[in-house]
């Protein structure tokens, strides 16, 4: 097997790892009755529920997209499998997702340039003769007329058939970039806070130092030193953005050692770290939760915005970012080509809207102090 084919293979096997782990933390947090009452709260939230299946959707097109297999070479003529001249080694194509072979419709449905949402002609008019030979400006026809929900980009490909690829991308940006960043959170803010003393003063320099930096510059040096990439965008916002739940966890922990419970640990001769994983971190765990949902959905802008700027995912990479600086350019035309931006706005907002109002129900489920105002 070639590089290319190794690499959907391992896609495959992480993604299913991913979603294998995430079911697992699932059923495990359902057999607790702290975890059953919360959930039975956001329930009745209508809000909450509707927010919730729209965010599977968008998860499960993601996933679509993640797993994939790569395809023999054929001969279009005679139907034969292609192979390598010298080692007969059978070619394969360079692959494509579950989602790339559901939207083959759209993917072969090309058109020449612009065409605006379920169009029957070429969005830009071209000079050709007419039946008469008298030179005319004209807008062609399409090859495929009202197929394009939100019409096409400059080179012809359906604008929706890039909005749903960006999906993934997102999903990415957010959970993977949430899920490097509350690691760190909660090892450097749980140390700090239980143990103090000079590690405390030492991590509190870390984050200050860190927390001075402008993130922009932060990440733009990162991409310049480690190249540009996703990767290496969700290793880079991951690193930036830690410092504010370390700052949260930190006072937490502080509070939470001083408690009966802990210093009756400490009484009992249980070490410090035994303390942190049985006492420490199930009571903050609530607080872990409510701001990693709502990271999630800053992180999807925060990637647009960068991607703007130019220091975000590449441009062969498909995002809203992407989608968004390409529209950067066609707002300039006469006439105004709104139609990729208007896409790439309402599949953002269709999924950050309801991350914030499920992360919303979440906090309120959650955290104590709002259950105990109530």
């Amino acid at each position: 097997m070639t590089s290319l084919l190794q690499n959907w293979a391992i896609k495959n096997i992480l993604t299913g790892i991913l979603l294998v782990g995430l079911l697992m933390l699932i059923r495990k947090l359902a057999k607790r009755e702290y975890w059953r009452l919360a959930a039975r709260e956001i329930r009745q939230k209508k809000s909450a529920v509707i927010s919730f299946w729209i965010l599977c959707l968008y998860l499960f097109v993601a996933l679509l997209d993640s797993f994939g297999w790569r395809s023999p070479l054929q001969n279009p003529e005679t139907g034969e499998i292609a192979r390598h001249p010298q080692t007969q080694k059978i070619l394969y194509d360079k692959g494509a997702s579950v989602l790339d072979h559901l939207l083959e419709p759209l993917i072969r449905k090309r058109e020449k340039t612009y065409s605006a949402p379920l169009a029957d002609v070429q969005f830009t008019s071209e000079v050709q003769p007419d039946e008469n030979g008298v030179i005319r400006r004209i807008h062609p026809p399409l090859q495929h007329p009202g197929s394009h929900l939100l019409g096409t980009d400059r080179v012809g490909v359906d604008v929706l058939y890039q909005s749903l690829k960006s999906i993934r991308t997102g999903i990415i940006i957010g959970l993977l970039t949430t899920l490097l960043a509350v690691p760190f959170a909660m090892f450097f803010g749980i140390s700090a806070g239980y143990f103090g003393g000079f590690v405390d003063d030492l991590i509190q320099y870390l984050y200050t130092v860190l927390s001075s930096i402008p993130t922009v510059l932060f990440i733009a040096a990162f991409m310049i030193i480690f190249g540009q990439g996703l990767p290496q965008l969700c290793l880079a916002m991951g690193i930036a953005s830690w410092t504010s739940l370390c700052r949260l966890l930190r006072g937490e922990t502080m509070r939470l050692r001083e408690t009966e419970f802990v210093q009756a640990a400490v009484a009992l001769g249980s070490s410090g770290w035994k303390i942190i994983f049985r006492h420490i971190i199930p009571n903050v765990l609530h607080l872990i939760l409510i701001t990693a949902m709502l990271r999630f959905s800053s992180e999807v802008l925060a990637e647009a915005a960068l991607t703007y700027l130019g220091i975000g995912v590449g441009a062969d990479t498909m995002s809203w970012g992407v989608m968004i600086n390409d529209a950067r350019s066609e707002l300039t035309r006469d006439p105004i080509i709104w139609w990729k931006l208007l896409a790439a706005f309402l599949f953002m907002i269709g999924l950050v809207l309801p991350a914030n109002t499920f992360g919303d129900a979440v906090r309120d489920a959650l955290d104590p102090r709002l259950r105990t105002q109530e």
